[in-house]
């Protein structure tokens, strides 16, 4: 995998072409005045579930996992087919 430190100012003018590079499988970092501050990579995370994806997030920090006292709810009762939708329609009529 490449890696390149660009600028800001290099990666506004340049985005299209970074991008391009990024699509290829490099990883691009961007600084601001020799500050570390972003990173563009390549999304590689289509073939995970989706309980990789939250685990992902957890471990990066943008999603909180759940409290431990959370009480988990049992699965919805099988129900006959059509019986919701008339039920509805009677509670609208």
């Amino acid at each position: 995998m490449t890696k390149m430190i660009v600028g800001i100012r290099e990666a506004k003018t340049n985005l299209s072409r970074l991008l391009k590079e990024v699509q290829k499988g490099a990883e691009i970092t961007i600084s601001d005045r020799g500050i570390l501050v972003a990173r563009l990579v390549p999304i590689t995370e289509d073939s995970l579930s989706i309980e990789q994806r939250i685990e992902n997030l957890e471990r990066n920090g943008l999603l909180d996992p759940p409290p431990k006292n959370v009480r988990l709810l049992p699965p919805p009762l099988p129900v006959e087919e059509g019986i919701v939708q008339k039920y509805l329609q009677e509670d609208r009529d």
